[in-house]
């Protein structure tokens, strides 16, 4: 549905982060339909793995608005990936295959 990344100056937090980093770092989120597509998508890759500390030097995923406490605002099907130090091209076909498995 959506990308979110502060880089992107569409972003709802790209004039904040604009104003306060002097880059924008390697966290994007996605949105999903909903909850039920989000999660399907995170279980079906094979090279992100699933974490709630997002930054180490691997890739990691976390699809947020898992817990009742999360505010309301935060997309059921939003996915937040950090990109880690792994081989791009291999990153991209495993969210590609992730995707396309949704359909």
């Amino acid at each position: 549905r959506r990308t979110r990344y502060p880089g992107l100056v569409s972003d709802p937090g790209h004039e904040r982060a604009a104003a306060q980093f002097t880059g924008f770092g390697s966290i994007i989120s996605i949105e999903l339909d909903d909850a039920t597509s989000a999660d399907a998508f995170v279980a079906s890759l094979a090279l992100w793995l699933p974490a709630t500390s997002l930054g180490g030097v691997e890739s990691t995923i976390e699809r947020r608005r898992r817990h009742a406490a999360e505010p309301l605002t935060v997309p059921e099907g939003l996915v937040r990936l950090s990109v880690g130090i792994e081989n791009v091209e291999d990153l991209w076909a495993d969210l590609a295959q992730g995707l396309d498995s949704l359909d």
